[in-house]
């Protein structure tokens, strides 16, 4: 900010008076305000336009002297426009990154974060007095660095006492102003999805509150279509809000990571490797613990084992999510559950319809990109909710027939099996087409990978086990789905396909009312010795197993699946029995 008394060239300025409640969304650039004195610095003087929006006017934009209290107008400037000039920063340190040369203190103020490097010596730390989440004031050049802004430190001081609390209550009101998720309209009226608005917006809130702060995102998604539909859109909402609040270009890599998990639920192995990935780059890249996101996955029990493993560290746990849910088990461990089943619905509301509304929430500019999106999530999960025919109506008006909506499914699918424990960003980017750069190369990788992952399926649908070359497409899953699809167009009867391996066995079924959560519970309780785990939806879903007490187990899960009640309009069961690896 500058101070002037002068009128502009075209006569009196217009001089804005701010309401208390006023924010720094309501103020603009160039534009003239009334402010008032808060503090007196050698350099210059704090003044308070509002109760939330605050600045420095600098000793050389005003002649004379100001005391706390005094009124004086003000000209609201940016860093941006103060390239090459000396500026004062106050804010919270939020990563300290030491480098071969300088060392890189990342300051959150009102407006964003912007990067400070301090040069004591090449490789050594300079003000180690100096702590993340220290309260400082910053007096340094604007220099421009790989195409983003700057602070060469000249002077940098640890704010206590009141001029620290003043600070720190200003920060806090501005993030939580900024943090507010957009109101948004849902893509298609069903209300079913609407009630559960509030809670995705608080996620909302809290995602957009943790970029502000600066601590990283990690997140964890089943590896198959609805995973990728429900990831991709909030990935690429969260990265637009990082580049929005960070001045350092390599900030959306550093801030922001997404793992597929092959699991229905949070194995050991992820999170051993998630808790080490992060706890090394705490050490060598001084940044906070992640906030770890959960998507189509961690509603369950299974997944409970690993959340105690993040409970000893400062890791928060969002979970959105559309598997039957043990909410007893898991909400002592998680900070927020966004699940159908907790509003009385069901997996008929896919995650990935979910977070589409979430990922516009955070950053609504992309919404068309995402208009197929649920479409595909739905028929990648076998959605029969009545509003997928408004969605497959939503896509075909983008251009998107039902025949191709499929392909792409079935295109997610096959790169799933494929990428295995890696992300595969650009080349999921363009299988979904969010995020991409051409249309034309969506639409030719998505015919090829569906023709591919068809004829692969169409040659291994008998006896796979004996049969089927192992580590190759289609996977368990996938074959078991096809055999089971099949099975249901033939009988046209209740049917339960059970595809087994060694040591696991993945379950299907139509117009048969099961419950595999609480059968793989059960089965644990019962078959001694069987190491039964596993989960998934109410009647779809895979478990583990001993390899010695497979016989034992799956007899034990055939005459629980024999009890089981059909649905009312159908009248007898079939089970078959498709092995698997």
């Amino acid at each position: 900010m500058t101070a002037t008394d002068e009128p502009d060239s075209g006569g009196s300025p217009v001089v804005y008076d701010l309401d208390s409640d006023c924010t720094v969304e309501d103020v603009e650039t160039g534009q003239r305000y009334h402010a008032t004195v808060n503090g007196v610095v050698d350099y210059g003087v704090f003044v308070d336009l509002s109760d939330s929006v605050s600045g420095l006017a600098h000793e050389s934009t005003y002649d004379g002297s100001y005391a706390v209290g005094d009124d004086l107008v003000v000209e609201l400037t940016e860093l941006g426009d103060q390239l090459g000039e000396t500026v004062h920063v106050e804010g919270e340190v939020v990563q300290i990154k030491q480098t071969g040369g300088p060392t890189i203190f990342h300051v959150s103020d009102e407006t964003g974060v912007i990067p400070c490097a301090a040069f004591e010596d090449a490789g050594v730390r300079a003000y180690p007095e100096v702590e993340i989440d220290d309260v400082v004031r910053v007096t340094g050049m604007v220099e421009e660095r790989d195409n983003a802004l700057q602070v060469e430190v000249d002077s940098l001081d640890v704010l206590e006492g009141e001029e620290a609390e003043d600070v720190h209550d200003r920060l806090a009101a501005a993030f939580e102003e900024r943090a507010e998720p957009h109101d948004v309209e849902p893509l298609v009226e069903w209300p079913a999805l609407t009630q559960m608005f509030p809670d995705l917006e608080e996620v909302a809130k809290q995602l957009r509150r943790t970029v502000l702060e600066s601590r990283p995102i990690r997140v964890r998604h089943h590896a198959d279509g609805d995973g990728m539909c429900a990831s991709i859109p909030v990935q690429l909402a969260l990265e637009k809000f990082i580049e929005e609040t960070h001045q350092d270009p390599e900030a959306k890599r550093h801030l922001f990571k997404r793992l597929p998990s092959k699991a229905p639920f949070y194995e050991m192995e992820d999170v051993t490797r998630d808790l080490n990935f992060a706890l090394e780059d705490q050490a060598r890249h001084g940044q906070k613990l992640p906030l770890l996101l959960m998507l189509d996955n961690g509603s369950t029990a299974e997944d409970v084992p690993a959340y105690k493993n993040l409970a000893h560290y400062d890791i928060p746990i969002v979970v959105v999510d559309h598997h039957h849910p043990d909410p007893e088990a898991v909400e002592p461990y998680v900070d927020a559950h966004v699940n159908p089943y907790l509003y009385d619905e069901d997996y008929r509301i896919t995650t990935g319809m979910m977070c589409v509304e979430l990922a516009r929430m955070i950053w609504p500019d992309i919404t068309e990109e995402l208009r197929h999106v649920p479409a595909v999530a739905g028929i990648s999960d076998r959605s029969k909710a009545d509003a997928m025919a408004d969605y497959v109506e939503l896509a075909e008006a983008e251009g998107y027939e039902e025949s191709f909506l499929q392909d792409v499914g079935e295109a997610l699918d096959y790169e799933a099996h494929w990428l295995k424990y890696d992300a595969g960003r650009n080349l999921i980017n363009d299988v979904l087409n969010v995020g991409a750069d051409s249309e034309a190369r969506h639409r030719e990788l998505v015919e090829f990978l569906a023709e591919t992952a068809e004829a692969e399926a169409h040659l291994y649908r008998i006896d796979v086990e004996n049969h089927a070359h192992r580590f190759t497409y289609p996977a368990p899953g996938k074959t078991t789905g096809e055999i089971h699809d099949r099975k249901v167009q033939e009988t046209g009867e209740p049917v339960i396909t059970i595809g087994y391996g060694p040591d696991f066995a993945v379950l299907r079924s139509d117009g048969v009312r099961l419950d595999i959560p609480e059968m793989v519970s059960e089965l644990n309780e019962e078959v001694v010795g069987g190491g039964v785990s596993g989960g998934g939806h109410l009647v779809v879903g895979s478990i583990k197993f001993v390899p010695g007490m497979r016989e034992e187990v799956l007899d034990a899960l055939v005459e629980k699946m024999a009890d089981a009640e059909l649905d009312e309009e159908l009248q007898s069961t079939t089970v078959g029995h498709e092995q698997n690896d």
